[in-house]
């Protein structure tokens, strides 16, 4: 028998990594929030990966928590993610996986683009996508992650914080408001700049920002998750001395 995939977190998200988990044959040890951990890692303390699929808000906490023996096989799959949130728990070589498909609940998973993995754990994550036909791609270096994770931020926070002006769907905030989708999105990736240390090729983030679009027109802008994006937004410009001009009035129209 294989060994076993822990898994912290079993939301949606998490039980689609379960079932697809589940059909390549690897068990699955669940951790959820009234778990001891701790016991579960003396029980399982060589598990083949140990997933961290809880909400972003939640990472911090979770990795916080991890015991010892699990923190040379994480992998994880939030939104907002950079590698400054795994490097400051000191975790080296963690797998990670950019998900671009949707599961919410009493609804199948809708895809947008195919998920790109990256680390020592991605051959697993792939294998269990692949599993439930959907499309995920390895890639070839941290460099090409940390593009995929700043295209990820950029499309989620420019989405979320122009739709609360905008409402709708992708296709209609790029078709009838392209200039604020702009602006809102050229704020975003300064605040990405200033989180990653790197200079961004801007049109050709917001080219691919736009294949995403494509991938799902009807996708909806605003999720529940919006406002709380947008105050993690104005907290990050505020610590970095951005003025973001554009999205500091999204947040003064609310008020």
């Amino acid at each position: 028998m294989k060994n076993p995939v822990v898994l912290i977190g079993i939301g949606e998200m998490g039980a689609v990594f379960a079932r697809g988990l589940l059909r390549i044959g690897y068990p699955v040890v669940p951790v959820t929030r009234t778990t001891d951990i701790d016991r579960q890692a003396q029980e399982w303390p060589h598990p083949e990966m140990v997933l961290i699929a809880v909400a972003e808000k939640d990472v911090q906490s979770a990795l916080s928590s991890l015991p010892d023996a699990w923190r040379d096989r994480v992998a994880l799959l939030q939104n907002e993610l950079l590698p400054r949130d795994w490097q400051a728990h000191a975790l080296k070589h963690p797998t990670i996986i950019s998900v671009w498909f949707e599961k919410k609940k009493g609804q199948d998973v809708k895809v947008l683009i195919p998920s790109p993995v990256h680390g020592p754990k991605a051959g697993i994550l792939k294998q269990a996508l692949d599993a439930l036909d959907i499309p995920c791609r390895r890639l070839e270096s941290e460099q090409e992650l940390l593009h995929e994770l700043i295209l990820k931020n950029v499309y989620i926070l420019t989405t979320n914080i122009a739709g609360l002006v905008t409402g709708g769907s992708v296709s209609e905030l790029w078709s009838h408001h392209e200039s604020l989708a702009r602006e809102v999105a050229d704020e975003i990736m300064d605040i990405q700049e200033w989180l990653t240390g790197v200079t961004l090729n801007r049109e050709g983030m917001i080219r691919d920002m736009l294949v995403a679009f494509a991938g799902d027109p009807d996708h909806q802008c605003m999720g529940r998750s919006a406002p709380a994006r947008l105050q993690r937004a104005l907290e990050i410009a505020d610590k970095a001395g951005l003025t973001v001009r554009k999205i500091r009035e999204i947040q003064s129209g609310l008020s």
